[in-house]
């Protein structure tokens, strides 16, 4: 007898199976279409061609899954364990279909073939189902939650398995197969049935598991379940943006910074997403429907990480509930999603240093969506905390962030012989933009001092502006003052033109940031970070080091160095390359490393965003653990948060913070002057 299977073996009325089964068709599709809907009215103004290196590059995320393996391997395999289970078994029962109504093929070998590659889907998908429910409920892994629709959904499909199983193991018990042990899962099954209770309730049987796999498949639009088809899409928008598979230079395409909009040209009513001239992107909305809640954006964030009242998950939900409010009659129609109010606070706690995009299984920059939240609230006057409002203020009126004063920024250079640059050009090789923070605040000025001495040491012609320089508007960006920061720009810009300069070199990854990301491509000049600068230096052999005593450091990655802009190894090589320097990582390192708490505009802002901890205590707690001597970072920012939290820990005995400048210059000094061909 030839192995082979008849579909509706004593099931009468099978055409009543195809009319469910296309009303469950239906049901998907227009769920699908309102969702697709939804992304259209949100980005009107985006428009995608279509590439095929974003598709391909889209298929290797979704049929390798290495976003999900990122980071967590054990729940990376427990999401390929679902994944292709259920898709095996899907091409399985589509198989089914064409074999009893287009033509039959199923029979003999092939048949064999078919049955076992279906009773290992099967329990790959009950692995993978049965994993996740542990590891959510037994295990508790606490970056997940745990909501009616966490346990629903997969207790659903485990029951839809189960039920699987369970038909084709009644079925074996009756017909009993000389081929049965290929369906060793159903075999194994069908020993514990008599035959004729198995006849009697196989009809049952057949019916209950067909509903339940119809109705998991219509509910696919109006749950979580959508990121199955968000996901892709998300995938797919992302790359046909441009955007690398791994976060690079700039991570994600940076916000195109419009012209300052008219008084008046927002309607108050408008979904919170929306701001000035930059619309959202069919990239952004896509990822808001593909959210899973996964929760590696709140384990990743390091407001969430201190305790503080912003979780990236939920503003993402926030979002997507926004949109649906708006842009749906039906208002949001995933029934199970609940809508959680954020604490107004909430978008000034990000400290926008993409540790959520690092993470995220699909892309998800929720810093972005934090700057257009900030947008709205400056353009609307509300919600802005006050000390954010004052500094906006001063940047507006004495082009810096700190002082009320247009004559501090050369300060530090009192009793030093700092060149200073001319209009129509000097006999330079390069500008050093000292930047706001570089310039006046008494710590940080370390650097521009240790900067400019090792640039001298090292021979190299350059300069700066002074009084005269101006802000790269960062912090306006950051802020969500566009306006603001456009006319920073153009004020850079166009003074850089007058200085006809063509390199700068920044204190500041912040401004380097956005003078390399934020600002036209033809802005008329390049930029490097000065550990870009020192690296070339020590390459070129024009900075040496003699070996003076040893030393234990461990290096902390500024967030727009690092993760905002990839450079993670030219710091540490300019470490290594000082005798006698033993480098230690923290725990968190490179792309995961921890914030200091300055970014995003915090370093402006007041005691009321804290939580349970300080992000800067944190993170000096963790270089203490390494039993380094001293903390190096290159940043400003990172450098005065860093110290201060060391203060305030008490730890001045056991830790030292430094500057990668100090440490370099100290290391030269120590080695007596380099010698340099000129």
């Amino acid at each position: 007898m030839t192995p082979e299977r008849e579909l509706f073996w004593k099931i009468e009325a099978g055409w009543l199976f195809y009319v469910l089964a296309a009303l469950a068709m239906a049901l998907l599709v227009v769920g699908v279409a309102v969702h697709v809907k939804v992304w259209l009215k949100s980005a009107p103004k985006d428009k995608v061609a279509f590439s095929g290196a974003a598709l391909k590059q889209t298929m290797v995320d979704v049929l390798l899954g290495l976003r999900v393996l990122k980071g967590e391997v054990p729940a990376g395999i427990m999401h390929a364990f679902i994944f292709w289970g259920f898709v095996v078994l899907t091409i399985g029962t589509t198989i089914l279909v064409i074999h009893e109504h287009l033509f039959s093929f199923l029979a003999g070998w092939s048949h064999l073939l078919f049955e076992i590659s279906m009773e290992i889907a099967g329990l790959i998908l009950l692995a993978g189902i049965l994993w996740a429910l542990v590891r959510r409920y037994l295990q508790r892994v606490s970056r997940l939650e745990r909501r009616l629709e966490d346990a629903l959904v997969p207790l659903w499909l485990l029951v839809v398995v189960c039920s699987g199983f369970l038909l084709e193991g009644v079925r074996l018990a009756v017909q009993k197969p000389a081929w049965a042990a290929w369906s060793f899962a159903g075999a194994w099954t069908a020993g514990f049935l008599s035959p004729g209770i198995a006849e009697a309730t196989y009809p049952y049987l057949w019916w209950d598991h067909a509903l339940l796999s119809l109705g998991f498949i219509a509910v696919i639009p109006f749950t979580k379940l959508f990121h199955v088809l968000g996901a892709p899409a998300a995938y797919y928008l992302h790359h046909s943006a441009e955007a690398p598979a791994e976060p690079s230079a700039s991570l994600q395409e940076p916000l195109e910074a419009p012209p300052p909009a008219e008084e008046g040209s927002m309607n108050a009513d408008e979904a919170s997403l929306d701001f000035l001239d930059v619309p959202l992107k069919l990239a952004d909305v896509a990822f808001y429907d593909a959210c899973m809640r996964c929760g590696r954006c709140v384990q990743a964030c390091p407001s969430a990480g201190a305790g503080e009242t912003f979780a990236p998950r939920d503003f993402v939900q926030a979002a997507l509930h926004a949109l649906w409010q708006q842009h749906s009659p039906a208002g949001d129609i995933r029934f199970l999603t609940k809508d959680h109010p954020l604490d107004p606070n909430a978008p000034w706690h990000c400290t926008t240093c993409a540790a959520c995009l690092e993470v995220c299984p699909v892309y998800g920059a929720t810093f972005e969506s934090v700057l257009r939240k900030r947008a709205l609230l400056i353009q609307e006057g509300t919600g802005v905390p006050d000390l954010m409002n004052q500094t906006l203020e001063r940047l507006f009126n004495y082009e810096n962030p700190w002082v009320s004063s247009k004559r501090e920024k050369s300060v530090w250079t009192k009793g030093l012989d700092i060149p200073a640059l001319a209009k129509g050009g000097s006999d330079v090789d390069l500008c050093y933009f000292v930047g706001c923070t570089t310039s006046i605040d008494a710590r940080a000025q370390a650097i521009a001092k240790s900067f400019s001495s090792i640039l001298k040491q090292a021979g190299v012609r350059y300069g700066i502006l002074g009084d005269k320089e101006p802000c790269c508007g960062d912090i306006a960006r950051v802020a969500g003052e566009i306006g603001l920061f456009e006319e920073k720009k153009m004020n850079c810009v166009d003074l850089f033109g007058q200085y006809e300069i063509k390199d700068v070199v920044t204190s500041s990854p912040h401004c380097f940031h956005a003078f390399r990301n934020e600002y036209p491509k033809e802005k008329g000049f390049e930029v490097k970070h000065y550990s870009l600068l020192l690296r070339e230096l020590v390459g070129a052999g024009k900075l040496k080091f003699k070996k003076n005593g040893s030393r234990k450091v461990t290096y902390h990655d500024p967030c727009y160095l690092g993760r905002h802009n990839r450079i993670f190894e030219e710091p540490r090589d300019v470490l290594r390359s000082i005798p006698g320097t033993q480098l230690i990582e923290m725990s968190h390192h490179g792309p995961d490393s921890l914030c200091c708490g300055a970014g995003g505009g915090r370093m402006w802002q007041g005691k009321e965003l804290d939580g349970q901890a300080r992000m800067s205590e944190i993170r000096v707690k963790e270089a203490q653990a390494t039993g380094a001597e001293i903390l190096i970072t290159a940043c400003p920012l990172c450098l005065i948060m860093l110290e201060d939290a060391l203060k305030t820990l008490g730890l001045e005995k056991e830790l030292k913070i430094m500057d990668l400048n100090e440490l370099v210059l100290q290391a030269l000094e120590q080695a007596g002057p380099a010698v340099t061909k000129q």
